[in-house]
Formats: structure tokens, sequence, C-alpha cells
């Protein structure tokens, strides 16, 4: 137990041991630091470039680490990304030897204390014209300065919409010196790309790279060159959101359009199908509108959609068309003898249209035609059998009037015998005569019943043959805008 307790003693007179000369260790460092300081800046100007010779070009190293798309404006063409922004030179006149300081190989400090460059974002888009961030900076005994802010940049960026919402975009970063010349202030990027290795992904956007080129450009102004590194931001659009909101709908009611040559003409719904259906696609062509520039690229959702409200107008005019084909009566003209062979006799038999209240399984209403056919040919034979026995009456009758006549004359006889028969006459003609006209008026009801079937039968075929028309027009529209995409 003694053992112990020494033992147990003993770690903690040594642990205590270790935290006072950590203690004084640091309160030494803080000191040489302390004393650095004020020796290094006593004389020192953060106004003038840090060389010691004027004519030397002063190396700026710049690096970029992309951290988040914070938003992508297609309509005012802005990017808004977060990045770190990383640039490191040596001063001249902050060197130390850091055996004099204890070993003190670095200090941070104020970056407002020190000579920075004035690298700017030469695309800049925000109305902000803020300072960068006064963050600390690094400074190492060789006069190696390294300066880490973070920054959320909004750049402009061209946006090609023609292929959207498949569309890939690029845009550009322009980093440089606003003041200093290539001859002054010359710039390096250190990796040729820009580090995405801290990149938070996107809903929207997908990150294809970000390449990093130097550029050494002489401006109109100046006869020195001016040198820029440019950071090109490769983005691809995430579709799946604009796929199911805006494109799989209007699909879906593009081909709910065509079922409109298939509602029955008394139905009174084609034309109000037709016209919802275009006012539905007229509100997904502005929720679209809203997003887009108003530029004369015309995106690939939009062109779909005025190609399908294009289609629907069609449908529509069409419709009306058919339906005054629908609605021809008695006093139209008869059906012409080329619309007869080549819609009654082949289109109807193509595109399976019966006559009109007709099915193709209903067997049925076959049978009730027929029994119907029936009765209509045995009313034909009774017509015919009541024709000639009133015929053969009145040739009775015509022979009674001889023969009293010739009575009348030969023996003067005035009886009531020949009244009656003359009477019994002239009531079978009047009852002939009246026959012959209601046969008359339901002959000519039944030809102008069969010119409006007919009619009403020729546009039920082209309501046939428009409404494939248009479902094959929809399907291939649909398959081009997909394989354009792709």
């Amino acid at each position: 137990m003694k053992r112990n307790s020494l033992s147990s003693f003993s770690v903690s007179l040594w642990l205590l041991f270790t935290a006072v000369m950590l203690q004084a260790v640091e309160s030494a460092k803080g000191k040489y630091a302390r004393m650095l300081f004020n020796e290094l800046f006593e004389d020192y100007s953060n106004a003038l470039r840090p060389v010691e010779d004027t004519d030397k070009v002063l190396n700026v190293t710049l690096q970029i680490t992309l951290s988040q798309i914070k938003d992508m404006d297609e309509r005012n063409q802005i990017l808004s990304a977060y990045l770190w922004i990383r640039q490191s030179w040596y001063d001249a006149y902050l060197k130390w030897d850091k055996e004099k300081y204890d070993g003190l190989d670095s200090i941070r400090i104020p970056s407002n204390l020190v000579w920075r460059p004035d690298i700017v974002l030469y695309n800049k888009a925000d109305d902000d014209f803020s300072e960068p961030v006064n963050t600390n900076v690094v400074l190492r005994y060789d006069g190696k300065i390294t300066w880490d802010a973070p920054a959320i940049t909004k750049s402009s960026c061209v946006v090609d919409v023609s292929y959207f919402p498949f569309d890939s975009q690029q845009c550009n970063l322009t980093f440089g010196s606003w003041t200093y010349n290539g001859n002054q202030v010359d710039i390096i990027n250190s990796l040729d790309s820009g580090d995405l290795s801290d990149f938070v992904e996107d809903v929207e956007w997908e990150i294809h790279g970000m390449p990093a080129v130097k550029n050494v450009i002489t401006y109109g102004c100046c006869s020195e060159p001016y040198p820029d590194v440019t950071f090109t931001l490769i983005l691809k659009r995430k579709s799946s959101f604009y796929i199911f909101n805006l494109l799989l709908p209007c699909i879906l009611i593009s081909f709910l359009a065509p079922l409109g040559f298939y509602l029955p003409a008394d139905s009174g719904e084609k034309v109000s199908l037709g016209v919802t259906v275009l006012l539905a696609l007229t509100v997904f062509q502005l929720m679209v509108a809203e997003i887009m520039p108003p530029s004369e690229n015309v995106p690939l959702i939009g062109k779909y959609y005025i190609a399908t409200m294009t289609m629907i107008t069609a449908s529509t005019a069409l419709t009306i068309i058919i339906m005054n084909l629908h609605h021809c009566g008695s006093e139209a003209k008869p059906v012409p003898q080329w619309a007869r062979v080549v819609i009654l006799d082949y289109m109807s038999k193509i595109f399976f249209v019966y006559d009109v209240g007709e099915n193709c399984t209903s067997p049925k209403r076959e049978k009730e035609e027929e029994r119907k056919l029936e009765g209509d040919d045995g009313c034909q034979k009774r017509h015919k059998e009541v024709r000639s026995h009133l015929s053969n009456r009145n040739d009775d009758c015509d022979l009674k009037e001889k023969l009293s006549g010739n009575l009348n004359k030969s023996y003067g006889v005035h009886g009531e015998n020949v009244r009656e028969t003359i009477n019994c006459c002239s009531c079978y003609k009047m009852l002939i005569k009246n026959i012959e006209y209601i046969a008359n008026c339901v002959r000519d009801h039944k030809a102008n019943r069969a010119k409006g079937i007919e009619w009403k039968k020729v546009a039920k075929v082209m309501d046939r043959f428009f409404m494939w028309i248009f479902f094959i027009m929809v399907f291939f529209m649909s398959v081009l805008i997909i394989g354009k995409a792709a």
C-alpha cells in the first residue's frame, strides 16, 4: 500500500512539473513574439510594395477553394459562390532569425498591418464594394506571408438555356490585380484547377471540374501587361426536379389532347377539353418564362410547350370543323362521291369505324337492326298489297261507272245503288292519294335521314383519323426532346 501511494504521488509531482514548464515556455514564447512584433513593425509601412528593388517583380501565389454554390440566378445571369481565397507572397522587410527569438518561426497578426496585393474579382456582379475580410495572416521567419480569407462572391455568368432543363453551364471567375501591372505584381496559380476537396454537394448542380488558366492581357488604356487567373466552373444541372414538375405534366397533358377527337360529338365537351388543355399548358409556359432570362435562345422545354400548344390549337380548330360536318342536316348537300369512296368505304374499315350508333361488340344491336329491316320489308309488302287491292277496287269502280253510264243511257235508270257505287269509288281514290302522299313523305324523310347519317359517319371517321395522327405527333415530339437532351 505504501509503495502504491508513493508511486501515485511521484506521478502527480511529475505532471505538475510538466505543466509549470509548459506554462513557462509559453510565457517565454509570448515574450519573444511581443519583442519580435515591436521590432518588425517599428519602421514598417504597409503602403508600399515590399521589395528591396523596385524593378523586381513580386510573385503572388493564388489558390481558390470552392466550398459551396449558394445560388445560380439564370434570369439575371449571376452566380453566387462561397470561396476560400488563399494568397501567399514574400515580404522582404518582415524577416528574422528564429534562433534569436527562441526558435519562434511564425506569428499570426492582423492582415491590415502588412502590405496586401489588391487582387479582386474582375467579373464581380455585386453592388457591395466592401473590402476583403480582415482575417489574420501567417507570417513566417523567411518573410513568407499566407493570407486565407473567406468570401461570398457574386460573379456574372453567361447562361445558355437552350437545352434547359438538361443544360450545362460554364462560369468564369477571373482574379487579377486592379492597379499593379505584370511588371510589378505577377500572379501564379498554385494548382492547375480550383480545389474541390471541401465542396458541399449542391441540390441543383453537379460540379464537373474547375480548371484554372493564366492570362496576360494588354488593355487599350495601358501598354503594360496585366496578368490574371481565370477559374472556369463547369456545372451540370440535375434535371430530376424539372422533369417531374414541368416536363412530365406537359407530356401527360399533350397525350390527353388527342382524346378530344374520341369524345362523342353530341356530348358537347370536345371543344371545351381542347381549350382546358391549352390553358393548362399556358400556365406551365408562364412558369418556365419566369425562370429563364429574356434572351433569344428559347429553352428546349419552351419549344416543346410551344409545339404542343400549336398542336392543341390545330386540334381544337379541326374539332370545330368536324362538329360542323357532324351537325349537317337534311338541308345539306349529299356526301360527294370521292368522300363516299375514300372515307366511308376505305378509311372507315382501316380505323374500325362503324355506322353511327353501332359498336363492334354489340351483336344484339345488329339483330335489332335485322328485325327492323325485316319489319320494313313486311310493311313494304303490305303497302304493295294494299295498293294492288285498292287499284283493283279502283278498276272495279271504273267498270261500274261505265256500266252505270250505259244503263242510264240505255234504260234511263236512276237508282240509289248507282250513287252508292260512285261515292264508294271516289272514297277509294282519295284514300289512294293520301297513302301515296304519306309514302312519299316517309321516303323523303328516310332519304334525308340517310344523308345526315352519312355526314355523321364522315365526321366520325375524320375524328378517328386525326386522333391517331395527333397521337403519333405527340409521341415523336416527346421522343425528339428526349433525344436532343441526351
